[in-house]
């Protein structure tokens, strides 16, 4: 009889190599992770799918690889059943980590059963992504001092979420800020993804909401925004966690009965869209958002619909009667 949790007997070969490679090549923690974690999941489906060693693939598996990310039958790098059908974006980051993995055998000689470029990524959707009304987005970042009973807490997870609109940062980023990245007049240096460095800039209000947390945040962490509850909170330069930080977002959303669903994202769309809409140079918010190419960003900036029916109305030839 075989058991049907059977553990997976062939691993990828190298592949320790592969991560230490991305570790010193500068890729960050989180890229690692993911990397390793996607290629497990090649692993599960080689030896509890397809029953077939990875030296003996050929491109052909690589095409069930790609039928069975996108099925309902996946298993998660755990082997446990997976809670819902992956986008065509969270199959190509899987993908994508697969080619980097037969990309580094080909660089150390190790001849793979099939070649990096056999892996073709899938084409993805267009995303008509939608931003709240800027009413909306207000609401949100005010909704701490309304809805917590904690003063510290209010007055920080007003900052971070005012910190958030006000730079068009990644939640990342936000969360892993230290207090010297600021100085006086608000300015930030960040490190972001991929290890590129920039700055961002706090507004006027902004910088008065977070200078009224740290007046009150009585504590001795380098890290900028710190976490009273839980039980490494007392622990030194401990951070708060993206799913706490999502969750709250999505509470307030839904105590103010906005039914736009809004996370930390959002109101990092939110900044580019608004800016756009004021007729922000599109390099100059590449810039901020740290985006490597321009087509990035033009990808990402959507104009609200409201913003396109007040351009149509005033542009229009016959727009007149």
């Amino acid at each position: 009889m075989t058991d049907k949790t059977e553990k997976i007997t062939q691993p990828l070969p190298y592949l320790d190599d592969f991560i230490l490679h991305l570790r010193a090549d500068n890729f960050s923690e989180e890229t690692a992770y993911n990397y390793g974690r996607d290629l497990e999941t090649f692993e599960t489906f080689l030896n509890r799918d397809i029953k077939k060693d990875f030296n003996k693939i050929d491109k052909i598996d690589i095409l069930r690889f790609k039928a069975y990310l996108t099925s309902i039958d996946r298993k998660t790098a755990k082997n446990h059943a997976s809670k819902q059908k992956l986008g065509s974006f969270s199959v190509n980051r899987v993908l994508s980590g697969l080619r980097s993995y037969l990309k580094f055998l080909e660089d150390m000689d190790k001849t793979p059963p099939v070649s990096s470029t056999a892996v073709k990524l899938l084409r993805t959707e267009k995303k008509n992504a939608r931003v709240p009304e800027f009413e909306e987005v207000i609401k949100i970042i005010e909704a701490p001092g309304k809805f917590e009973t904690d003063q510290r807490v209010a007055l920080r997870n007003r900052a971070m979420l005012e910190t958030l609109f006000a730079t068009g940062m990644r939640i990342s980023e936000l969360l892993s800020l230290k207090v010297n990245q600021i100085d006086q007049t608000g300015r930030i240096y960040v490190m972001g993804k991929g290890k590129k460095q920039r700055f961002v800039y706090l507004t006027p209000r902004a910088l008065k909401h977070l200078q009224a947390y740290l007046a009150k945040r009585n504590s001795n962490s380098d890290m900028l925004f710190v976490p009273y509850r839980g039980r490494n909170c007392q622990e030194k330069n401990n951070k708060i966690s993206t799913n706490y930080l999502q969750f709250k977002i999505k509470k307030y959303r839904e105590l103010l009965d906005i039914n736009l669903p809004v996370s930390a994202h959002t109101l990092r769309h939110s900044f580019a869209t608004f800016l756009a809409e004021k007729g922000a140079n599109p390099a100059a918010i590449q810039i901020l958002l740290g985006h490597e190419s321009l087509d990035t960003t033009t990808r990402y900036v959507h104009a609200s619909d409201r913003y396109a029916e007040k351009t149509h109305h005033q542009f229009h030839p016959l727009s007149k009667a």
